[in-house]
């Protein structure tokens, strides 16, 4: 799981909020998070792997499609990153029980304990801006304003911000040493601000620019051919549910993150947090913490659900040789070969017909291919989208026919 409090633990002179919930059954909790990150992450690669009956899953074109592929890959590393900090704090009680001596000169303990909890938050706060830059990137898609040379900006943006959080949030955390970090809680503050900013960034914006996108939806399926009718408005529900499905699936995973968060600042806030009037507010605390070592890891399998649906058991592992397009290149070699103004004004102005016939085509095609980006996934939807593709291409052969 990705909690603040992962980076606090490393700190010998911890704060007794953090002392109670890593120090709350290890073991089980380290092996709930490991069972929980290990479904998770199998699930997910069987969900991205090509499968029997199915066409092969192509390279994404659309930076949106390319976005959603990053989401699943943060989540992967992240729950390797989990994987790992569990197993060696399980399998090496000893070398874990190092980090909590104050004057010790064992640096690796604190060092594996520092780059680990780094490891998982830089990931998982970058699986964040990557929603946030795929919920812009819907937007924009909607109106017009997208394109691949985005994906660029995204990845400076994403990878750029979060790690420039992670080491802001680190470096006031660990001021001036390791040793001395939780001397006050203005070194502890800044870090959290850190982590959870981007969260917070996700739940506030991503439902605004959603809203916004269905909103632009339904106006370009009314656009696509002049007429809203049963299968457009099917269309614009798919891609309706679909947004509400990835907030649901995020709220579920990070919800207990916050309540927790809100919880363990209260008792460090008391005087003494083992008084037994607080003993409903710890054990509150405790529950959501195992929570979250369920739900966190557990983000990345439940958003390839999310993004394409149950992709089925069977892997297709055949290596499929890609064929070179010899037709449509000696077609465009004959085009630019043939032989100008032989039949003189006429056929400029059929060629101006058809060339404002492939104008209102691209931009028919520009349509299907915004949307169908917007619902990949559902099935339907992209049946539905590409019969009028389909028509349009067979109204501009019909002149070249005759």
């Amino acid at each position: 799981m990705a909690s603040p409090r992962l980076e606090t633990y490393c700190c010998p002179n911890r704060d007794a909020a953090t002392q109670l919930v890593l120090t709350f059954q290890p073991e089980v909790f380290c092996g709930v998070c490991i069972g929980s990150a290990s479904v998770s992450l199998l699930l997910s690669i069987l969900q991205l792997l090509p499968k029997q009956g199915q066409s092969p899953r192509k390279m994404p074109k659309a930076s949106s499609s390319t976005i959603l592929l990053l989401i699943s890959v943060c989540d992967i590393l992240g729950g390797l990153g989990i994987i790992f900090r569990s197993t060696v704090w399980i399998g090496f009680p000893d070398f874990i029980a190092n980090i909590s001596v104050v004057n010790g000169t064992d640096v690796w303990p604190s060092a594996f304990c520092v780059g680990s909890a780094m490891w998982i938050q830089l990931l998982y706060s970058a699986g964040f801006w990557w929603l946030f830059c795929y919920a812009v990137d819907s937007y924009l898609v909607v109106r017009r304003s997208a394109g691949l040379s985005t994906i660029v900006l995204y990845h400076m943006m994403t990878w750029g911000l979060a790690i420039l959080l992670c080491v802001e949030g680190i470096a006031m955390l660990y001021y001036p040493s390791v040793a001395s970090c939780e001397n006050g809680l203005q070194h502890a503050i800044p870090h959290y601000i850190t982590t959870y900013a981007p969260l917070l960034l996700v739940l506030v914006a991503n439902p605004i620019l959603f809203r916004r996108t269905v909103t632009g939806v339904a106006s370009l399926l009314k656009g696509r051919q002049g007429i809203y009718t049963e299968n457009e408005r099917r269309l614009g529900t798919e891609i309706q549910l679909r947004f509400f499905k990835i907030m649901l699936v995020f709220i579920i995973c990070w919800l207990p993150n916050i309540v927790n968060e809100s919880l363990l600042f209260y008792l460090e806030m008391q005087p003494d947090i083992n008084g037994s009037p607080l003993k409903n507010v710890r054990n509150a605390a405790l529950i959501t913490w195992i929570i979250m070592g369920v739900l966190n890891p557990m983000q990345g399998f439940l958003f390839t659900l999310t993004f394409y649906g149950w992709t089925g058991w069977k892997l297709n592992l055949k290596w499929q040789k890609r064929e070179i397009p010899w037709e449509s290149m000696s077609t465009s070699a004959v085009a630019d070969n043939g032989y100008p103004s032989a039949i003189g004004s006429s056929v400029n102005y059929q060629s101006n017909i058809h060339d404002s016939k492939k104008t209102t085509a691209a931009s028919s095609q520009q349509t299907d291919e915004a949307l169908s980006m917007l619902s990949e996934g559902s099935d339907a939807s992209t049946i539905e989208i590409q019969i009028p593709s389909e028509l349009h291409d067979l109204e501009d052969n019909d002149p070249d026919a005759e």
